[in-house]
């Protein structure tokens, strides 16, 4: 998976991604308030070297003093300097853990030293500090001091030698007003990045643990079969079942739609009539699919038969609202004919119910009753659309789907594992029934794919007749072979309006003659004589 697939994925699981996110920056927050402030003290020392006024000596002393300052930082947290501050300050802790709270830095190309003392009380961070300081000074002094040379005896002492090297004290401590730590800035960067690791962490693993198919590329890809329809996740679908409705625009209708369009070239040598609808397990929207697509095609203008062979849990029946206790079969088993139980439904689709659900539905859908019942349908119908049983927990589906002239597979997205749609599509390879292709339901990724349009669009309205006015009412009708004049129409200005002839019911008439081959010619208003209308002359509240 790419960077761009994986950054989709983290879209499509943004509920994981805010939930650990909120984690990250909730343990951040908390850590920050457990932990114990911490102050930091500083203090500065310039090192500078006991030289004459000449230039020279001044470069060469400005030279040693920075050899040497990097040496001194290294032993500002030694024991020579820690353990006399520990015994000085009565400090709670030992010369060692003195030493760790201790940092010393030398800025390159200077003679500063600055000394940080941290400690969990600012006052005594800011003594601590001035005592190292004070210590480091005398330390670094003595250190410095050449030691006295052996004088022979008789001969006068030499005076005490001095130490090349001085310190002083640049900036006391200060006692800080504010914690160094724990940083809340930089605590909630670090719980916002957790989170966001955390998060892609189980991201991943649900990817992976995830064997669900989501996309029809997917699909296509894990089927080997074209992938004719992608059907959008609703909310209301297990309520209202029925998408495929009078002058619907909705998504789902316009995605069976395509599936009725993207179905009829599936064979277009060798057109099917004889549909089985059916998927790998139960609850994947088969039923749905097979009522939206069998009224999709009678709307086409097809004489369309809509079978309840779900001989199990028929749902077909109760979608519409039809008596399902006479159907398939009572035909199966001699007792009726199928126009005598065939029921219509939203006034264009043939329905035949599922009838009594009997006791051996595998054996009765495979007889050679269900064949002829099948040929008597297409002798009166273009196209049948049989609801099956699913391919996995039963065998009905099996013992069907070679009567019929293919088969549509209906699988639902984020719900059926890979395995189970392998094993579903191979049970129909091996009987040698022809899959027509498969139908992804319930996709949620379909929402995200836009068209520059939305689906939520209506026809336009026609648009309603204005009243007719006092200077608009009709004239009366003109003496039999005199033309009619129309009457002149005058504005609120008096300006005079262009006449426009009107049928019985007010609306306005664009009349248009054609040739015999099919032209447009220029559209005129004749009356029964067959000569031109003229409009009157204008009115006296009217202007020419």
């Amino acid at each position: 998976m790419d960077l761009r697939g994986y950054l989709k994925l983290l879209a499509r699981r943004w509920p994981t991604v805010l939930i650990c996110l909120l984690l990250g920056i909730i343990a951040a927050e908390i850590v920050t308030a457990v932990r114990t402030p911490v102050y930091e003290a500083r203090t500065q020392l310039f090192v500078a070297t006991r030289t004459g006024a000449d230039t020279s000596e001044l470069n060469q002393g400005q030279s040693f003093s920075q050899a040497r300052v990097q040496s001194y930082s290294a032993i500002v947290a030694t024991s020579q300097v820690t353990q006399p501050v520990v015994r000085q300050l009565g400090l709670p802790y030992s010369p060692s853990e003195l030493a760790s709270r201790i940092t010393a830095e030398a800025p390159l190309n200077t003679v500063l030293i600055n000394i940080k003392v941290r400690d969990t009380d600012p006052a005594r961070a800011a003594r601590i500090a001035d005592a190292v300081a004070v210590r480091f000074i005398g330390l670094v002094e003595r250190l410095e001091t050449p030691k006295k040379a052996l004088t022979p005896a008789g001969t006068k002492e030499s005076a005490s030698p001095l130490s090349p090297v001085s310190l002083g004290v640049t900036e006391k401590a200060g006692v800080p007003k504010k914690p160094v730590s724990p940083n809340r800035l930089l605590g909630l960067g670090f719980g916002v990045l957790g989170g966001l690791l955390l998060a892609a962490g189980i991201v991943a693993l649900r990817e992976a643990l995830d064997t669900t198919v989501k996309t029809s590329e997917a699909l296509g890809e894990l089927t080997s079969l074209p992938v004719l329809g992608t059907i959008p996740y609703d909310r209301s679908a297990g309520r209202r079942r029925i998408a495929i409705e009078a002058a619907s625009t909705s998504a789902r209708a316009e995605a069976f739609r395509k599936l009725r369009a993207n179905l009829q070239f599936a064979q277009v040598d060798d057109p099917p009539r004889v549909i089985v609808v059916t998927s790998p397990l139960p609850g994947e929207g088969k039923t749905t699919t097979s009522v939206n697509l069998a009224l999709s095609l009678a709307d086409a203008g097809l004489r369309t038969c809509l079978v309840d062979a779900d001989l199990r849990r028929p749902s077909v029946a109760p979608t519409f609202g039809l008596v399902e206790g006479a159907g398939l079969t009572t035909v199966l088993i001699g007792q009726a004919r199928t126009e005598d139980v065939m029921q219509e439904a939203a006034g264009r689709l043939a329905v035949l119910t599922s009838g009594t659900l009997p006791p051996n539905p595998t054996e009765l859908l495979s007889c050679g009753r269900m064949a002829e019942v099948l040929r008597e349908l297409t002798d009166t119908y273009d196209i049948v659309i049989v609801d099956s049983a699913p391919l996995l927990p039963v065998a009905d589906t099996l013992g069907l789907s070679p009567l019929a002239d293919g088969v549509l597979l209906v699988v639902s997205a984020s719900k059926t594992g890979r395995d189970q749609i392998v094993d579903a599509a191979d049970s129909l390879h091996r009987i040698g029934v022809p899959v027509l292709g498969a139908a992804l339901n319930m996709s949620s990724a379909y929402k995200g794919k836009g068209y520059g349009y939305g689906y939520g669009y209506a026809p336009a309205e026609l648009p309603m007749p204005r009243p007719a006015t006092a200077a608009e009412e009709p004239a009366p009708p003109a003496p039999a072979g005199k033309p009619q004049e129309p009457a002149s129409r005058t504005g609120a200005g008096g300006k005079r309006e262009k006449p426009v002839s009107r049928a019985a019911g007010g609306t306005r008439e664009e009349p248009v003659s054609r040739t015999a081959g099919g032209t447009r010619e220029e559209s005129v208003s004749r009356a029964a004589g067959g000569k031109p209308e003229e409009p009157v002359s204008p009115t006296a509240a009217g202007t020419p």
